[in-house]
């Protein structure tokens, strides 16, 4: 797990939600930015994964950015978006495991077939005969 938060950028605005009248006056909400080009903590190819998984995340400048607007202050936010994004990037580096297709085997399908054989008899001896 890389920690890479000395790379963030974060600009604060007002949030919505609990506050009364302080979501007014206080810049509550925290947007945490990450240039993933630029950073020093990734290799190529892992910048590329990050890229490809996060597409939908990152916008035309190749900032990554994530909002935060759970908490009351500032401070919290900030420290909620940073466990986020780094928890996310992280999640995204994560190359998943190559799935192997196979076929059932003989007693399987066996299985099944006695089983729907069961459910029609029972199925059939519900009926009213004549």
């Amino acid at each position: 797990m890389k920690d890479f938060s000395r790379e963030l950028s974060f600009k604060t605005s007002r949030s919505s939600g609990a506050g009364g009248q302080n979501v007014n006056k206080v810049e509550t909400a925290v947007t945490v930015l990450w240039k993933v080009v630029t950073s020093d903590f990734f290799n190529d190819d892992e910048k590329a994964l990050i890229q490809e998984k996060l597409k939908n995340r990152i916008n035309a400048e190749g900032y990554l950015f994530l909002t935060v607007s759970e908490s009351r202050t500032q401070l919290m936010n900030k420290n909620k978006a940073i466990e986020k994004i780094i928890d996310i990037v992280n999640k995204s580096l994560i190359v998943p495991k190559k799935r192997t297709a196979t076929k059932p085997s003989k007693a399987q399908k066996q299985k099944r077939l006695d089983t729907k054989k069961k459910l029609s008899d029972k199925k059939e001896n519900r009926r009213f005969k004549f």
